[in-house]
Order: C-alpha cells, then structure tokens, then sequence
C-alpha cells in the first residue's frame, strides 16, 4: 500500500480555512459525488477522530477550519466557475453538502484566479461570478489583482484573523435560500418552544436558514465568549432544543437542512476574545452564533448574511436589537470583533424580498502542492 497524492492548495477565506482542490485534480472516482469523494475528504482532513484533534490530516478540528472545496469550469451561463463545499464532520462519519461557506466564498473567487479559471487581467480589480453549486446561488467576488496575479497582502482588518490582508468584496445575489420564501412561516418574529418554555424567534431564510432570538430570554447579554457556552453542556443541549424547534417551525426539519442558531442583544461594552475592549457605540448589535453544535470563534460568513438581511426588515429580532428602522447596513459585534454588512431588503406584494447581501472579507493561499491520503482511504 502506498499514499496517493493530489494537487491541492490550502486557503484561509475570511475567518475560515480549507483545502481547495480543481475538479479535473482530483482521483476518476472522486470527480462525481458519492462516498469515494466523502472518503477522500474526511481523510484529507483526519476525520472522523475520535480524539477531535485532526492530528492525521490538514482539519483544525473546528467548524472553521474542517473544509473541503472544489472548484471547476462554470455549468451555468454567465458565470466563471463553480464551486461545491463540502463540511467535514469532525468525530462523525459524514459530510455535508447541503449549505454554503460564506467565508470561503472569498477564497473561491480568489482561487478562480490562481488555478487559471479566470484570467487576472490588468491591474485593478476582476469579478469573478461564482455559481454556488451546494445551494444554486450567484455569489460575486471582487477581487484585486496586481502584475498578473491576486493580490493577497493588504491592510484591510478582519476581526477574528491576526493579520492583516487585501479586502474582497463579496455580493451575495437574491440570498434566500433555496427556493423558499425569506420568511417561511410568514412572521417577522414567532414563538418557538424552547426547553425552559416559549421563546420569540425571528426565523429567516437567507445565506443560510437561521433561527434568531434574544439573548435576555435566555439568560444570556449577548457579550459571551466560547468558553462560557462551549464548556457547559446544558447550555448546548438547550442551544439544540432550540435550533430543533426552529427548523420544526421553518419546516426544514425534514430535509436534513440544519438551520443556524444565534441570539442578540442591544450594543453594549465587552471585551472580545483577544482582549480588546469594543465600546457599545462602535457597533449596532451585538450577535453570538453557534456552528456544529458549539459557539463560533467569530461569525460563519452565510450567518452573516442573515444577519444583514434581518437587520434590514423593521420587526425582526435582529432589527429590533440594532435600535429598529429602515437600514440597508449594520456592523454588528462578535466574540473576535466586530464585522460591517448590508443587504438590500423590499417588500414586494406583502412579501419581503432582499435582492443583495454585501460583505468585505479577505482571502490568502497558505500552502500549495500536494496532499497526500493512502490510497485504499477513499
């Protein structure tokens, strides 16, 4: 038995990091979805493990950094490329196709380029139409370009990355999900039954189906850190009942598509995972949200978008913590910091609708080569 080794690049996308693979790279039997390319994934990045470490393969053993990508001549007219992302369950033995990567949606523009997808062209900024594959959507990376290549280094700040980087900027196109309706049940806010009883939630499909509540009614103030959520199994388990009972209401319970969980508050001064103290006036709300079961370290980029397109609807949960009102852009705080993002919200015939959710993130190549997997793992 020997090790089979692929050409791969591992990216850091936003607050996120994954391998990223052309489709034309991988082994004959991966290029067509199925359990050969869930078996090559989970190997690349060491899963499933038992020990949650991922100390076998490129994973992080995080939500943030347990990614696969693949990216390849668009299918779709009027677009560059496409491209498919795959979440890789850490101690599971699954991955998930179901939902996009907000984050990495930065580094797939960016790669577009680097793999020779789309041609650089003159120094300034090229846009790349991505097709998001996973869930059928237009996403639109602009990304600088300088003497033939991307330009990766800058000094736009992103919160929850230590180093500075070059901003992309990215268009998240008529983000609803799927192809239901931005409100499923046709409310701004809802009472879900929660474990401790009911509770108010604004449910929301748009980048990602979320489900939002008020952090006081549920005993929190919406300047949490992870250690105080991740270490306390009951409030997890309480965090499950209520996505359950959101995705219950939504009716995507059924589906296998698992809505995110958030709560918010009002601003207010915290301090975030680095220590650096954020007054409440230089935000709008603060926002905590919970990826595979435990508390990000920042914000997943699709839950962004939701963030965006509530806060641009008066009457929902999220608009309301950000002080109500017409707005088209919030920059809500996070543990890591905080993050600027916009939508473009209509009613239309009684029925909201947004049309565009924007958001600056940054992407940069890590390593580039090979990655190498034993041969009889996939």
């Amino acid at each position: 038995m020997k090790q089979t080794r692929i050409p791969a690049t591992y990216m850091r996308g936003g607050t996120s990091k994954g391998v990223f693979f052309r489709l034309e790279d991988l082994p004959d039997r991966c290029r067509e979805p199925g359990r050969a390319r869930d078996r090559l994934f989970q190997r690349v990045i060491g899963s499933p493990d038992p020990y949650a470490a991922h100390i076998d393969g490129m994973g992080g053993a995080t939500s943030s950094t347990s990614k696969c990508v693949i990216v390849s001549p668009a299918s779709v007219p009027d677009h560059d490329v496409d491209y498919l992302y795959g979440q890789v369950a850490i101690g599971e033995d699954a991955v998930d196709w179901s939902s996009n990567c907000g984050n990495l949606s930065t580094a797939a523009g960016a790669f577009a380029i680097h793999a020779g997808y789309v041609d650089a062209g003159r120094d300034g900024v090229r846009t790349v139409r991505i097709w998001q594959a996973n869930i059928g959507k237009t996403i639109v990376a602009h990304v600088p370009v300088e003497n033939g290549t991307v330009q990766e280094l800058g000094d736009f700040e992103l919160d929850g990355v230590t180093f500075s980087a070059a901003e992309i900027v990215l268009e998240f196109a008529d983000p609803a999900a799927g192809e239901g309706a931005l409100f499923p049940t046709g409310n701004l806010v809802d009472t879900i039954e929660g474990p401790d009883g009911p509770v108010q939630a604004t449910l929301i499909n748009a980048g990602i189906p979320a489900v939002f509540v008020r952090a006081r009614d549920i005993g929190y103030t919406g300047t949490e850190l992870r250690e105080a959520i991740n270490g306390d199994p009951a409030a997890l388990d309480r965090f499950e009942a209520l996505r359950t009972a959101g995705a219950a209401a939504m009716g995507i319970d059924k589906t296998g598509r698992a809505p995110a969980i958030a709560f918010v508050a009002a601003p207010a001064g915290h301090v975030t995972s680095s220590g650096k103290q954020v007054a409440a006036g230089e935000i709008d709300l603060l926002v905590r949200a919970l990826s595979m079961g435990k508390l990000h370290h920042a914000m997943m980029g699709t839950a962004s978008v939701a963030i965006a397109t509530a806060a641009a609807v008066p009457g929902t949960l999220v608009n309301e913590a950000a002080g109500g009102g017409a707005r088209t852009a919030v920059r809500f705080g996070h543990p890591s910091g905080a993050l600027q993002v916009g939508a473009e919200a209509r009613q239309v015939d009684g029925r909201w609708t947004v049309t565009k959710a924007i958001m600056s993130r940054s992407a940069r190549i890590l390593m580039e080569g090979w990655v190498r997997v034993p041969e009889d793992s996939f």
